[in-house]
Parts: C-alpha cells; structure tokens; sequence
C-alpha cells in the first residue's frame, strides 16, 4: 500500500489552464464542459468515450466521488491517473484488499520511533514518568503522540494535501470490491465529511477535498449506501475502433496492420456468443496493448497463428483459456464461428 504521487508539474498542468477551466459552484476545480475535459485527457494519452469525460466532469463540478465499474483491464485506474495529470495534482491511492482495516488507510503510530523518544527522555532525565520526576508523566505522554510520530496512511494524506480548489489531490481507492463490509461502512463516513477524529491530536478535516474515485471489478457486489454516495459510470470494453485508436496512441512503434489484427482478435475473445470463445478471463485494453507489444518486440509482422500462439501469454492469463484458444487459433485470427454460431463483424 502506499501512495503514488505525479510529478509536480504533470503533462496536463498549463494545459488546464488553457482549456477553459471556469470552475463550478464554490470554487470547483474543472474545464468548461466534457468535451474540454476529454480533449485535456487526450492529453495525457487516455482516450475518454463521451461517457466517462461526463461522469468525470460532472464529479469534479458537483464535488462528489466517482464509483467506476467494468471488467478489469478496460481503464479505470489509468482514468484516475489521467485526471491527476490534467489537474496538475498529486494522485494518493490506495490500494485495497481482503482483510484492510481503517488503520492501514487512515494513520498509525510509529511506534519504534515512540519507544526511541522514551528512552532519550528517561536516559536525559532520570525517572521520567515516575512521580516526583523531572518530567512529569503527562508532559511525557504527550510527547509521545506529538504529530511527528504520526504515519499519514494514504486517506489522511488525501485529506492533508492539497489547500487550492483548482488543484485537489486525486484519491484513488482501487478495488473497493476487494475489501470487506466493515471496511466500507469506513469509507461511508469518510466520504460523507472528508474529516477523521485522531484521539491524541483531534479533528482533521480536509481544507480542499479530494477528488475521490473508486474502482471495482465487480467481483462482488459494493452495497448500494457506498455507491449512493458517489456518481456512478460502468466503464464498458471500447468498441473495435475506439480500441485501434488506444492501441495506436499507447503503441505507435506498431504498424497498422498489426495493430487492428490485434484489436479485431480481442473483440472476438469478448464475444462468447458470436465466435464460441468462452473464457475464464477475456482480456481488457490493457492486455491488448501488452499484445501489441509483444508481438513489436518480437518483431512479428503479422498476428500469424505461429505468433499468437508464442505471445498468448500477454494477452490471457488463465492456463485453460490458452488451451482453449490454441486449439481454435484459425477461428480467432479469421473470425470463423463455432458450432454455427453468427460471424464476428470484422
């Protein structure tokens, strides 16, 4: 876990600036409308349908956590990271998993470096602590939990971070839907006031809130009081199009060919019902552009049967989804239906 933070001045800084960003009620940070926001996107080499830029904007006008949800591999984190870029923003995420708790999201102790400060004052001060010591037991608690021994988890840093409204910090907290019930009924009071009580020191709350987005898999269902707290948008596979044009910004060293080969071959591994193909874990734009990758630096010069067989690792990554495509190579390459099933649309 941790944070991950952009650089100061991201690609997107001056270019925010530049594309109309009038703000929303209250000072909310943004560019005019959608399709600003998408061009500044764009950007940043993330390709928003008309969808999500609005989802997007919308959140940062009004102020309110996006919940986005899809398959994974199809952009959800790479949006967020994007949004930080085009704000010039830091981006705090948090990553989630079975088993978190609020204290390895909010803040902990430093406790070897608590112990460290006790013993100095007890070796600088004999009977430090004790009564009728030089320091009294008090004075020497308080030390103890004085904010420097505090560790910011990544949703107190979100809080901490940023003090201009054009410029919030991105929260990014990743697969909400890995993390248990308890550790979304946190995040229910968390999101409602963007304020923590810490016992030792008091209240924190946030002097500019940050722009939130949540990411699922949908690998079970978030409860709807989680979600009626954000904006939500189902962020879909692109369309065969959409995904030649993602591949050939993330990929421009891959010639054209090539490229639509392997978009046209991921449609038809998304489409059980039209091509017979149905696998454990069809693959997102993410494995398609590792695809295209792998088969530039194999210096391939066309997604041959031979060469979609030696890099199927990049693309899929359950051992009987290989098993079942290497058997029907000519069915993906060539789109030819199974068991007389409707052609793929090329």
């Amino acid at each position: 876990m941790g944070a991950f933070e952009a650089p100061d001045r991201p690609r997107g800084a001056d270019a925010s600036a530049s594309a109309g960003s009038s703000g929303g009620p209250g000072g909310a940070p943004g560019p005019a409308d959608p399709a600003a926001l998408a061009a500044l996107l764009g950007g940043q080499d993330y390709l928003a349908d008309d969808g999500a830029a609005t989802a997007c904007f919308l959140a940062l006008r009004m102020g309110r956590p996006l919940f986005l949800e899809g398959d994974a591999g199809v952009g959800k984190t790479e949006l967020a990271k994007a949004l930080a870029a085009v704000l010039g923003s830091p981006l705090i995420r948090l990553q989630c998993y079975e088993g978190i708790d609020a204290s390895q999201a909010l803040y902990d102790w430093d406790h070897p470096r608590q112990l460290l400060h006790l013993r100095a004052a007890q070796a600088a001060a004999p009977g430090a602590g004790a009564p009728g010591g030089r320091i009294a037991a008090e004075e020497l608690e308080s030390g103890l939990y004085d904010r420097r021994y505090l560790l910011a988890r990544p949703l107190l840093r979100a809080l901490e971070a940023a003090a201009d409204p054009a410029r919030p910090a991105v929260l990014l907290i990743d697969e909400i839907d890995r993390a248990d019930d308890e550790f979304e009924a946190f995040l229910l009071e968390f999101l409602s006031d963007f304020a923590i009580t810490i016992p030792e020191l008091g209240a924190v709350r946030a002097r500019v809130p940050p722009l939130t987005v949540l990411t699922s898999n949908r690998t079970r269902e978030v409860h709807d009081a989680l979600k009626r707290r954000c904006l939500y948008h189902w962020m879909p596979h692109p369309s065969f199009e959409r995904e030649v044009a993602i591949i050939r910004r993330r990929r421009p060293e891959a010639p054209e060919h090539l490229v639509r080969a392997v978009a046209a071959a991921a449609q038809r591994l998304r489409d059980p019902e039209r091509t017979g193909f149905d696998l454990l874990k069809p693959p997102g734009v993410a494995e398609t552009i590792d695809w295209t990758a792998a088969l530039a630096a194999l210096g391939a010069p066309a997604l041959t049967p031979d060469a979609a067989a030696r890099t199927l690792g990049a693309v899929l990554k359950h051992r009987d989804d290989h098993e079942a495509v290497r058997l029907r190579l000519d069915a993906l390459l060539d789109g030819r239906p199974e068991h007389g099933a409707a052609e793929a649309p090329r």
